[in-house]
């Protein structure tokens, strides 16, 4: 599989820390034994460490993976977590740069094992199309092909319904057991922990993406995974989960992509069209208490259009729907602008269905994600491989004529830059290395990471191992900086992140963040600010920590630190940006009357994007298309106010 080009998606499939805290204001961890699900000899810290993991990954089981090429299973994507080099269809070894805390395996619930159960065995339903299809996967044409049939196989089952001989129940419910049966192997209280997990794969009518990952507390899971099979609402899987907890089986949902909804993710309406209500609000926030915001496919914090008054709004903004040429329009789709509409709506309507925290993840469909600018291998085990696959290098004749020929509906576009030189038209283009999701939890347990996710004591990262701490209060001293249990003051005097404040004053709130030792420095730590004021809501960044000189008192503003890149070299300035950015910052433009929210972001000094790396490996210049540079970033859940 040396040449591979675009494949058109089918559109159904819409598709550390270790045990210690690193450097920061922290006391000393607790070394008090645990029980249950935790082993009796795991370190536990009342402070919180920060523990760095994926919790969106795709293996063979899921019917997209398969047909692009992918062979490993839940074992490798643990074991490529933990450290180890896994295989890439191309034979390329996987492997990361420091193994990660936690993970969870999210295998596509609707035809959960089947193609590959079908394609690899000889007996009832082995000689579908598409099993046959997939059995003989051997280049990237085959690839397409099997494609092919699998559109084909849907559109028939939309047009003429009946059975689906797909829909093998026998099958999922033997890969269902094997991925339970993976994640029992491989937890290990205190040092790595799984979470059993699947994907929900709906969407709109249009490809309007609404994908949720659905993570379970503990080792109690049901016989099967409800799927888009099953129904395509989002409120059917709600009153699956409720019914699941009566039963004792606890879970929580993640949605991802919102920015490829096309509005609908964080919509006024639910997903049949009918008006929201306040039963409906409890329902989300009961089962959906946190948002995936950054991914391979881009990143939902907010978007220029939003947010034009933010100068770095525009971060791996991904414009198209998955595998649709569709553009995704921005409003209802970046979560920044949910937690605006959720002010507006609780002023209004008296519910606000879009409280919820954040974390990243891969989205990896090659049991193995990729968070290193300079190390990146994208998201397939096929269309997305190589730098003239991904459209960052560009196409030679040969290559143009081949893709000429094919469906360009990946991205829409002609592949044609601004500069005359001819590009692969791949939405990859605008897919990155991104996410991790990170956690404050007592110890890397099951229970500990899934219960800091369900009080949203989570945040976000772009790829870095970069942890971020957040606290409000209305009671925090001037010198809470200065105390040596700042940590422990922090939690007995505030909230951290996820939390509410209400009463009277003036909130004070303690923000930090260190560097990846193994990325380019901090440049600066800001607070975005969103308010309601007579019923319209606005929002602001306020820069609170510089890695050099101060915060302008007028323009809120850190002075430039003068950190650059060689893009014809990828080598960045070494001795610009801040191991640790931290304030205690009071909002200057507060109002006691007006509903708030607030969370942090933090920005890397810039260095040379994946596809930057790209052209400089292949001695060619970067596209003038794409951003030569990025600045990675971590982002905290929020803290709420309330009068």
């Amino acid at each position: 599989m040396n040449t591979v080009l675009p494949i058109v998606i089918v559109v159904l499939l819409l598709c550390a820390c270790g045990e210690q805290a690193p450097p920061q204001p922290a006391e000393p961890a607790d070394t008090t034994a645990t029980q249950g699900s935790a082993a009796a000899d795991v370190q536990r810290n009342p402070n919180r460490n920060a523990y760095f993991g994926d919790v969106h990954v795709h293996t063979r089981l899921s019917v997209d993976a398969y047909l692009f090429g992918t062979r490993t299973g839940p074992d490798d994507a643990y074991r490529f977590a933990k450290g180890e080099a896994i295989p890439h269809a191309t034979g390329r070894p996987l492997q990361l740069v420091k193994p990660l805390d936690f993970q969870a395996v999210t295998d596509h619930g609707f035809y959960l094992g089947v193609i590959a159960e079908l394609a690899e065995g000889s007996g009832a339903g082995s000689d579908h199309p598409l099993a046959v299809a997939a059995r003989n996967i051997s280049t990237p044409a085959d690839s397409r092909r099997a494609f092919t049939e699998m559109v084909n196989h849907l559109r028939g089952q939309a047009r003429e319904g009946g059975k689906d001989p797909l829909v093998r129940n026998d099958i999922s419910a033997r890969a269902w057991q094997e991925v339970v049966a993976s994640a029992e192997r491989h937890n290990q209280p205190g040092k790595f922990t799984t979470l059993i997990a699947y994907e929900y794969t709906t969407s709109g009518a249009e490809a309007q993406n609404l994908h949720r990952n659905v993570i379970f507390r503990g080792s109690n899971v049901p016989e099967l995974p409800f799927s888009r099979l099953d129904s395509p609402d989002p409120e059917d899987l709600w009153r699956w989960m409720d019914a699941n907890r009566e039963a004792g089986i606890e879970s929580l949902a993640i949605p991802h992509n919102s920015n490829a909804s096309d509005g609908m993710m964080f919509d006024l309406v639910r997903y049949d069209r009918s008006p929201m209500d306040a039963d409906y609000a409890r329902m989300r926030l009961r089962n959906e208490p946190l948002v995936e915001q950054t991914q391979v496919k881009g990143t939902s914090d907010t978007h220029p259009l939003l947010s034009p008054n933010d100068e770095w709004a525009d971060f791996e903004i991904m414009p198209i729907r998955v595998a649709s040429p569709l553009q995704s329009k921005p409003h209802g789709s970046y979560v920044r602008h949910a937690y605006r509409r959720g002010l507006e709506m609780q002023d209004n309507k008296g519910y606000n269905p879009y409280r919820f925290g954040l974390v990243g993840a891969s989205d990896t469909h090659n049991s193995a994600g990729s968070f290193r600018e300079d190390n990146y291998w994208s998201k397939t085990a096929v269309s997305d491989i190589t730098p003239e696959q991904r459209g960052s290098v560009p196409l030679t004749d040969a290559q143009t004529s081949d893709v000429a020929d094919n469906d360009p509906l990946a991205s829409g576009e002609s592949g044609l830059a601004p500069d005359g030189r001819r590009y692969a038209p791949a939405a990859a283009r605008y897919w990155g290395a991104s996410g991790l999701a990170g956690v404050w939890a007592e110890a890397n347990t099951r229970t500990d990471i899934y219960d800091a996710m369900r009080r949203k004591e989570t945040f976000s990262t772009s790829g870095p191992h970069i942890p971020v701490r957040f606290f409000g209060s209305l009671n925090f001293a001037a010198d809470l900086l200065d105390k040596a249990d700042v940590i422990a003051a922090a939690y007995a005097n505030g909230v951290p992140m996820g939390g509410d404040l209400s009463g009277e004053g003036t909130p004070a709130f303690l923000v930090w963040a260190a560097r990846d030792a193994d990325s380019v420095g901090l440049a600066r730590l800001q607070v975005i600010k969103g308010w309601l004021d007579d019923q319209d809501s606005h929002e602001r960044v306020y820069d609170v920590a510089c890695s050099d000189g101060e915060v302008d008192p007028d323009t809120h503003r850190c002075p430039d630190n003068g950190a650059g890149v060689d893009i014809s070299t990828c080598e960045v300035t070494a001795d610009k940006g801040a191991a640790e950015l931290k304030a205690l910052w009071t909002d200057p433009d507060f109002e006691p009357g007006q509903p708030a929210f607030y969370y942090v972001r933090v920005l890397e000094n810039p260095k040379c994007r994946w596809s930057t790396w790209d052209a400089v490996r292949s001695g060619v210049a970067p596209r003038v298309d794409m951003a030569a540079t990025i600045q990675d970033r971590a982002w905290s859940s929020p803290i709420w106010y309330t009068p």
